[in-house]
């Protein structure tokens, strides 16, 4: 088990970065899955900023579960995903990611279980250097007593 001193030495912790490029094809996958319409100029759906931001850091959703030790993906619950986009993302169009961990905790429970509190932010820049979207996304890791 992770210190609770670990978990807040977290904070700040920050992913490599990178560029993303969402391809026609993956647009064209995310939008059916949601049972819309392909959005007109290139436009990609809202539903990138759920993976695009974290593949685009060159991190992957296993690192983000092995940073607050998650014991498998039950022990995973969200607690929110805010998004915020200055622009439409486009198709073709390769962003640049940065991203690090803006709060780590250990919070615990009245029947003395407790879980980790994790907050990621991810900035997503188009070539210009423009932000173009912002993605915060708060996990908790749950543990046994």
């Amino acid at each position: 088990m992770i210190s609770e001193e670990s978990i807040k030495a977290l904070v700040g912790h920050e992913f490599p970065g990178g560029k993303y490029t969402i391809a026609h094809w993956e647009n064209f996958l995310l939008t059916e899955c949601t049972g819309s319409e392909l959005m007109q100029n290139n436009v990609v759906h809202p539903v990138a900023l759920f993976h695009v931001p974290i593949l685009g850091c060159n991190t992957t959703i296993s690192e983000l579960f092995e940073l607050g030790d998650a014991h498998s993906e039950a022990s995973i619950m969200i607690e929110s995903y805010d998004w915020e986009m200055f622009k439409p993302l486009k198709e073709d169009i390769p962003y640049t990611a940065n991203g690090k961990i803006t709060a780590a905790e250990r919070r615990h429970n009245e029947d003395g279980s407790f879980y980790e509190r994790i907050q990621f932010h991810f900035d997503l820049a188009d070539p210009q250097g423009e932000p173009t979207a912002t993605s915060t996304i708060t996990w908790y890791y749950t543990k046994s007593a």
